[in-house]
C-alpha cells in the first residue's frame, strides 16, 4: 500500500515537473476560481434572505417595531438610515397580519381612528379642534399619497373660528400643500384640477382659490380657470389675472436663477401693480396736409381783379351817399365825373384737409409697478461670504432687466436706473425653514458588491492569461523554424566510450534503479533468491 502511494505521490510529481509555469498558472486559477464558487454557493445556500417588511418609517416606528420584534425573538436589520427594517423572506407575510392587529406601526399621526379608541369625557372644546385639524391633515395626506406620481405629501390647514352670531359672514378656510413627486414626473391638467378638488371637497368650507399646492422644488400647481376673463370688473377676476402675472414673472425668476445656483438655493417673490382700467372712445381729427406750414390741398382756386383810373362815370352804380348810394366810393367832381383810382381784388381757394376718424379701446392689465424680492443661500450655509459679490451683482442686474421689460413702455420711459434698483432685492441668508424629505437609499448589501468585484477581477486576470500565453506561442511558432534550419551537426565525442553487452546492461540497471526503484528491489530479490 505505502510502495502504491508512493508511486502515486511519484508520478503526481513528474507531471507536476514537466509543465510549463503557463500551465501551472492556469491549474492553479482554476482550482482558485472553483474553491471561490464552491464558497459563494455555500455561503447563499445557508445565508438567511432579509426582506424590506416596513419601509419609510420614523424613527418612532422604527423603534416601536424593532421592540417588538426583539421580544418576540425574530432577527430583523435596520437599513437606511433607520428607515427600513427587514425580517426573514418566509417570516414577512404573518408579520405584517400579527402586527397590523396589535396596531403596529403607530406613526403617531392622528386620524380618525383616535377619536374611536380615546372617546370619553375630560376633551375640553379647544383640544377637540387641535385633533380635528390634525386628523383631517393626516388623512388628507393619506388620500393625496396615493395619487400616481406622488411619493409623500404634507397637508396645513387653516380653520376659520366659528362664528358666534347669525348675521355674521362665515369666513373660508385655506390650505397649504407640499408634495414630494416623482423625479422627471409631469402632472397634466385633469390631474391638477382632480387634486384640487378632492383637497376643495375634503375640508368644509373650503375655495379652490384658497389653494396652494407646490412641490420639494418650489414649483406651484396651479388651477387653471375654465371661463374666460371679461374687463376685469369684479375683485376675483382682478385678483386672479394679478396672481396669474405675477407666478408667471416668478416661475421664469424661479427657473432661470434656479439653473445657475441650484433649485433649492433661491425662493423668488414678486409684487405686481396692474392697471385694469379699460378705455373705449372716438376721435374726429382734422389735421393738415402741409403741417409744416399749416397748409391744405387746393383743390380749386377763384381770382377776380378789377382796377379803374382816370375819370369818367363810377363803377358799380351811383355815386354818393345818398339813399342808393355805395359806402366808400369816391365823390364826384363838379361835372359829375369821378376822379382817382380803383382796384378790387377777390380770391377763392377751397383747400382739402386730413380727416381722421378713430375708434380706439385701451387693452386692460398693464403693469404700472413690478417689484422683485429674491432669497438666495450661499453654497456654505454658515459662510454668507461664500457666494460671490459678483453673482449677486449679476442676480441684480437680470431682475433690473426684467423689471424694465416687464412694466408698461410709458412707465418704463419715466424710470432711472435708481428706480429699479429700488424695486429689486437681493438677500443672501442660510434657509432654516427648508423642507426636507427622507431620500431612499439603495438596497443592495455590501458583499453583492465584493462578490462582483471579485468575480470581475478573476475574469480579467483569465482573460489576461489567455492573451499572454497565445502571445508566447505564437513566439514559439516563429521561432521554431529558425532553430530547425541551424541544426547542429552530429560529431560523435572522441571520449565516448565503446558500448559493449556488459556495458549496455550496466547502463539499463542503473536507468531503472533510478526510474523504477521497485522494480529494480524486485530484481534483486530475485536474483538473490535464485543464487
Amino acid at each position: 500500500m505505502n510502495e502504491r502511494l508512493k508511486q502515486a505521490i511519484d508520478r503526481l510529481k513528474t507531471f507536476w515537473m514537466e509543465r510549463t509555469k503557463a500551465q501551472k498558472a492556469m491549474i492553479f486559477g482554476i482550482a482558485g476560481l472553483f474553491i471561490f464558487v464552491v464558497a459563494i454557493t455555500a455561503f447563499l445556500a445557508t445565508r438567511t434572505n432579509f426582506v424590506p417588511l416596513y419601509s419609510n418609517l420614523s424613527p418612532q416606528e422604527a423603534g416601536q417595531i424593532k421592540a417588538t420584534l426583539d421580544q418576540r425573538g425574530i432577527k430583523s436589520e435596520i437599513t437606511d438610515n433607520g428607515t427600513t427594517i427587514k425580517v426573514p423572506e418566509e417570516m414577512v407575510d404573518t408579520l405584517k397580519v400579527e402586527l397590523a392587529a396589535e396596531g403596529i406601526p403607530d406613526s403617531g399621526n392622528i386620524d380618525y381612528s383616535f377619536f374611536g379608541k380615546n372617546s370619553g369625557f375630560g376633551m375640553t372644546d379647544n383640544e377637540f379642534n387641535v385633533l380635528k385639524i390634525e386628523a383631517m391633515q393626516t388623512e388628507l395626506a393619506n388620500l393625496i399619497k396615493s395619487i400616481d406620481g406622488v411619493e409623500d405629501a404634507k397637508v396645513m390647514i387653516n380653520l376659520p373660528q366659528p362664528t358666534i352670531f347669525v348675521g355674521d359672514q362665515q369666513e373660508e378656510a385655506s390650505a397649504s400643500i407640499v408634495l414630494k413627486t416623482k423625479p422627471g414626473y409631469k402632472f397634466n391638467e385633469q390631474q391638477i384640477k382632480s387634486l384640487y378638488h378632492l383637497v376643495s371637497k375634503s375640508v368644509p368650507n373650503l375655495p379652490t382659490e384658497n389653494i396652494v399646492i407646490m412641490n420639494q422644488y418650489f414649483e406651484y400647481f396651479d388651477l387653471k380657470n375654465d371661463d374666460k376673463f371679461s374687463t376685469g370688473n369684479t375683485f376675483a377676476e382682478q385678483h386672479e389675472i394679478k396672481q396669474e402675472i405675477e407666478r408667471d414673472i416668478q416661475r421664469r425668476v424661479q427657473q432661470m436663477l434656479g439653473t445657475m445656483i441650484g433649485q433649492d438655493k433661491v425662493v423668488v417673490s414678486v409684487t405686481a401693480d396692474v392697471d385694469f382700467t379699460q378705455e373705449k372712445r372716438k376721435e374726429n381729427l382734422v389735421t393738415p396736409v402741409d403741417e409744416e406750414n399749416m397748409e391744405g390741398i387746393a383743390i380749386s382756386v377763384q381770382r377776380i381783379t378789377e382796377t379803374f383810373s382816370g375819370a369818367g362815370a363810377p363803377p358799380g352804380g351811383t355815386a354818393g351817399t345818398g339813399e342808393d348810394a355805395v359806402a366808400g366810393y369816391q365823390g364826384q367832381g363838379a361835372n359829375g365825373e369821378t376822379n382817382g383810382d380803383y382796384e378790387r381784388i377777390e380770391e377763392t381757394i377751397n383747400n382739402e384737409v386730413n380727416r381722421i376718424k378713430k375708434e380706439i379701446v385701451t387693452s386692460p392689465y398693464k403693469i404700472r409697478d413690478l417689484g422683485i424680492q429674491v432669497m438666495v443661500e450661499p453654497p456654505d450655509p454658515k459662510d454668507p461670504n461664500s457666494l460671490p459679490q459678483q453673482t449677486i451683482d449679476d442676480i441684480t442686474k437680470i431682475l433690473g432687466t426684467i423689471v424694465r421689460t416687464s412694466v408698461d413702455k410709458e412707465v418704463a420711459g419715466q424710470l432711472t436706473d435708481q428706480d429699479i434698483q429700488n424695486r429689486v432685492v437681493v438677500s443672501v441668508q442660510p434657509f432654516n425653514g427648508k423642507i426636507e424629505f427622507d431620500e431612499p437609499k439603495s438596497t443592495i448589501p455590501t458583499w453583492a458588491y465584493i462578490v462582483g468585484g471579485v468575480v470581475l477581477a478573476l475574469l480579467i486576470g483569465f482573460i489576461v492569461f489567455l492573451w499572454l500565453r497565445k502571445r508566447k506561442e505564437d513566439e514559439e511558432i516563429e521561432l521554431q523554424p529558425m532553430f530547425e534550419s541551424v541544426a547542429e551537426p552530429n560529431v560523435p565525442d572522441i571520449n565516448e566510450e565503446i558500448e559493449t553487452e556488459s556495458t549496455l546492461r550496466r547502463k539499463q540497471l542503473e536507468k531503472l534503479a533510478k526510474e523504477k526503484p521497485d522494480e529494480f528491489a524486485k530484481l534483486l530479490r530475485t536474483w538473490l533468491s535464485e543464487d
